[in-house]
């Protein structure tokens, strides 16, 4: 299993990186393990806001569905259309082409409140 060094990641197993002034969000590559083959992504709309905890989307795969809980508030920037043609991208690439949004941050100061990578994998460890 990998983990970014770059990113932060929350308990319910997405990640956020930053890239300049927005954050790539996406899930990990623990959570695409558990979820087994991705067959759907429902992605959230470019402009919403959504504030930290806030449902922004499903992922749905032949095991299960699970709800895309943004870790950090802000507005939707950029959503990975990719993915409504090829989810299983996920699966292969979660920290790279796999990526499901990008935002603006709200408030920059909840990228302090989410665990590092050396932290998530102690995490996992557990």
């Amino acid at each position: 299993m990998s983990i970014d060094a770059q990113a932060r990641y929350s308990k319910s197993h997405e990640w956020v990186r930053k890239e300049g002034d927005l954050l790539v969000y996406g899930i990990s590559d623990h959570a695409q393990e558990e979820l087994s083959d991705i067959v759907f992504v429902e992605l959230p709309d470019v402009g919403a806001s959504f504030s930290a905890g806030d449902v922004i989307g499903v992922v749905e795969s032949v095991k299960a569905a699970s709800d895309l809980i943004l870790p950090i508030g802000g507005t939707i920037s950029a959503v990975n259309d990719s993915l409504a043609n090829t989810p299983e991208v996920l699966n292969s690439a979660p920290y790279s082409t796999g990526w499901i949004a990008k935002l603006k941050p709200s408030s920059p100061s909840e990228w302090d409140g989410l665990m590092t990578a050396d932290d998530y994998a102690k995490f996992l460890g557990e």
